[in-house]
């Protein structure tokens, strides 16, 4: 069966308007998900808890998305070989 993880993270936001965090070192990181059912459960939850800061947004990334195994190794991943 193929994992499907998920990462649910947020921040204040320099601008509303923009996906630029104010300090990166202030990110929260709410953890990562075996699954999107309980990765949007946990989303929802931190973004209600925030919804009074126009400036604090909250995401849900599909990490599973970002590799693909069947592809060939970028240059950088053959350095370690």
């Amino acid at each position: 069966m193929t994992q499907r993880l998920h990462l649910v993270f947020g921040g204040e936001l320099v601008d509303p308007t923009q996906n630029v965090f104010k300090n990166v070192d202030d990110i929260h990181i709410v953890g990562m998900f075996p699954d999107y059912a309980s990765a949007y459960s946990a989303w929802k939850t931190w973004a209600q808890k925030t919804v009074d800061n126009a400036h604090m947004r909250y995401y849900l990334a599909h990490i599973h998305r970002l590799r693909d195994e069947k592809a060939p190794a970028s240059p950088t991943e053959e350095l370690g070989s």
